[in-house]
């Protein structure tokens, strides 16, 4: 079975419990992907037993700094331990560009014996191809956020069960077609548009696209008990709902 793990749930504003919005996807033979790093996750990737030269493969959702911010970092991690092993990125051009923009400020390509890094850029439209290795299929979806931005439905080939994410959104025709029949929907909850979704609208979502469990995530946590998320959503929804916390982890 394919494995999530939630390396951080929170929204824009973290707290020392809860690391910005990134997990990891993990199957049963290719390599790990990371989605999203707004922070450097390889501390909570070395703890886990991963090894980081395994982690080749990273989808970036959005250029917001709470799911970008740490790739610098990251990859000058990286390079400091020696890493040789390639690396990959994907998202739309908005972001991608951006990143590069970013690394070429702190001037990464003269950093001597850098490892290859390539950059995919996705079209952004309905349904477009993402990324495909030996145990996912996924494909990207605009959603509605204050920046160019997508949600990713993510199939795992050995078993067909489907895995939605709506990354940062209002409700739109987008993360519907996202989550339709889906087996696990991860939706944000950080609260009402425009750009975001409460608990109550992820709940609607799911209920609308007929998915059969609910995961809530990128939620407010300061000075907040995200805890009632969970009876908000209940409220439009009346499948089994889960409060994504990190280091989560579960199967699909």
């Amino acid at each position: 079975m394919a494995r999530v793990i939630i390396l951080g749930s929170a929204g824009a504003v973290n707290d020392a419990n809860h690391d910005y919005t990134h997990f990891l996807l993990i199957g049963d033979g290719g390599t790990p992907i990371l989605v999203d790093a707004g922070s450097n996750p390889l501390g909570k990737i070395k703890n886990l037993g991963i090894n980081d030269e395994n982690l080749q493969d990273i989808i970036l959702t959005h250029f917001h700094s709470d799911h970008v911010a740490g790739v610098p970092n990251m990859m000058m991690h990286m390079w400091q331990l020696g890493r040789k092993a390639p690396m990959r990125f994907y998202g739309i051009h908005h972001c991608i560009n951006r990143i590069e923009d970013t690394m070429e400020m702190y001037g990464w390509q003269e950093w001597p014996n850098f490892f290859p890094v390539s950059f995919y850029r996705v079209s952004q439209r309905d349904n477009a191809p993402l990324l495909e290795n030996d145990d996912f299929e996924i494909r990207s979806f605009p959603v509605v956020h204050f920046i160019p931005t997508i949600g990713m439905r993510i199939t795992n080939k050995h078993n067909g069960k489907i895995l939605a994410y709506s990354c940062d959104t209002e409700p739109c025709p987008g993360v519907l077609k996202i989550a339709q029949g889906a087996d696990i929907l991860i939706h944000e909850a950080g609260g009402p548009p425009p750009g975001h979704s409460t608990a109550r609208m992820a709940g609607e979502i799911a209920t609308q696209a007929g998915v059969k469990e609910l995961y809530l995530i990128h939620y407010q946590v300061w000075n907040q008990d995200p805890e009632p998320l969970v009876e908000e959503a209940a409220e439009t929804f009346d499948g089994p709902i889960y409060l994504c916390k990190d280091f989560d982890e579960f199967e699909f």
